[in-house]
């Protein structure tokens, strides 16, 4: 036994003498050289950078028609204007970027109706611009403040565009939420990375940002799923981005980073929260992100409901034309993919807003007894309706493994589901297939005009008619707006 000791007593003698710094992890080398190095040359990424900016914005302002989100707004200490601060859309809140970027974040993801990315990790790019914008603004005021030029609404959308590539390329083969982990993880990771940019960090304060920003502590999935689903899925990507900008700053100061954060044997991220695997990649980071993302255009619901929701309309126009009702249904068959049987299958009691727009079931009672969905079928006046739990009580779903392989393949990125309904006649109606939703980039054609549509519908909600038509004058057109200062951007979108 003494000679066991001895040895262990040279071995942790040894290792402690023995500490080479560690090489660099390629993982964070190759999201800062695609941060600093790359050049984004892509029309159509820039185009849909614009109409992702337009449409994230207008999901903000309707989100701050909830008092709900509106109670987390503000600054900390009422009354609390910071001087060339950043402003917050849709109010009068001008705030530290830190804490702007936690306001614009939150409203934006609220409703759950902003952009998604569906691969082995799910999640919504267009969250990073809660950071992007609050610094942006703050540094293009500050730059008037101090004679120089300007930060662009160009940059805006540069900094949009790769951080919807750190976030997608790395959703694309790493799935976070299979070991329990929120995907909010990625909206800080990308957050930090472009926002560093933004704040001119040399390369190697970048590579300390990046690598705080894994060594952080990370969100549990806990309040996606039953039976503890609840509203910080809301104003959780607000957070995230919120830590990013802190981090960025801390960087600047110079403050040191950790290289081998996540190959750290025992104490990395890979050992300690992934299951001791490495991250894997499907391709190298560019612009394929942007050109891909999907919109939510038509209806707030979780993306992987979006082609049940589309297909249950289409049902609910045919019992209409047969002269029938959802009292008339019997049977619903619901043929969908794995992930969304694993995200948004649920039997019983919904608690909340934020439980009911994760239930697929819900998501296809409501349209097929109403004939819309809005965010405000998901408010208890309206779940108290007891046909919806009726309606759901008469759903089947069922996973197709096809529709899981398109929902994976990268030439399709399709997101299929499936309704067959019987009515209490016996009468069966034809199956209605949707396998990709209006946001899809397969249907931008029919989307953008809609998008367009939704994003004046949104400001009128905040906005007076003569500063609604400001806004529209310098917002549509891409060149006008990819020109334009972002604090003067922004400074058309607040109110008293």
């Amino acid at each position: 036994m003494e000679e066991l000791m001895t040895y262990d007593k040279k071995r942790i003698f040894m290792s402690h003498i023995t500490n080479p710094l560690p090489e660099t992890d390629k993982v964070i080398v190759d999201i800062v050289n695609y941060v600093l190095d790359y050049t984004i040359t892509s029309e159509d990424a820039l185009q849909t950078a614009h109409y992702c900016l337009l449409d994230t914005l207008g999901c903000g302002f309707e989100a701050l028609t909830y008092p709900a989100c509106t109670k987390l707004l503000g600054p900390v200490v009422p009354g609390t204007i910071v001087p060339h601060g950043s402003k917050v859309p849709g109010t009068n809140y001008q705030l530290d970027p830190v804490h702007a970027a936690f306001n614009i974040g939150a409203m934006i993801r609220w409703l759950d109706f902003n952009d998604t990315w569906l691969a082995a990790e799910w999640g919504h790019p267009s969250d990073n611009l809660g950071g992007i914008l609050a610094v942006a603004d703050w540094l293009s005021r500050t730059a008037i403040a101090n004679g120089k030029a300007p930060i662009t609404v160009h940059q805006v959308l540069d900094a949009m565009i790769r951080a919807h590539e750190i976030q997608g390329v790395m959703a694309l083969e790493n799935s976070f939420n299979k070991v329990g982990l929120d995907h909010v993880l990625l909206v800080k990771l990308a957050s930090t990375a472009v926002v560093g940019k933004l704040l001119g960090l040399n390369r190697d304060e970048l590579v300390n940002a990046v690598s705080l920003a894994f060594v952080d502590g990370h969100s549990l999935r806990t309040y996606r799923h039953a039976p503890n689903t609840g509203s910080r899925k809301s104003w959780a990507a607000g957070d995230a981005t919120s830590r990013a900008v802190r981090l960025a700053l801390i960087a600047r100061t110079g403050e040191m980073g950790y290289r081998s954060v996540l190959t750290a044997r025992t104490w990395g991220f890979y050992d300690v929260l992934f299951k001791g695997n490495n991250f894997t990649f499907q391709r190298p980071y560019g612009s394929y992100v942007m050109e891909n993302v999907l919109f939510k255009i038509s209806f707030p619901a979780e993306f992987h409901a979006q082609t049940a929701v589309e297909a249950a309309m289409a049902l609910y126009h045919k019992l209409s034309e047969m002269g029938k009702t959802a009292a008339d249904i019997q049977h619903i068959h619901i043929r969908t993919h794995e992930a969304a049987i694993r995200i948004i299958d649920k039997k019983g009691l919904l608690h909340n807003p934020a439980d009911r727009d994760h239930c697929i079931q819900y998501m296809i009672a409501v349209p097929l007894i109403f004939g819309r969905l809005t965010a405000a079928d998901y408010e208890d006046n309206v779940a108290a309706d007891p046909r919806i739990d009726a309606l759901r009580e008469k759903m089947e779903v069922k996973e197709d493994l096809a529709f899981t392989r398109d929902y994976h393949d990268p030439e399709k990125r399709s997101i299929p589901n499936a309704l067959t309904m019987t009515l209490t006649d016996g009468t069966v109606l034809d199956e209605v297939v949707v396998e990709y939703p209006i946001g899809h980039k397969r249907r931008r054609g029919e989307g953008m005009p809609v998008l367009l549509e939704k994003y004046k519908t949104n400001l009128a909600r905040i906005f007076p008619t003569k500063q609604q038509q400001l806004i529209l004058e310098s917002s549509l057109d891409f060149n006008v707006l990819a020109r334009m200062p972002v604090h003067e951007f922004v400074d058309l979108m607040v109110t008293p």
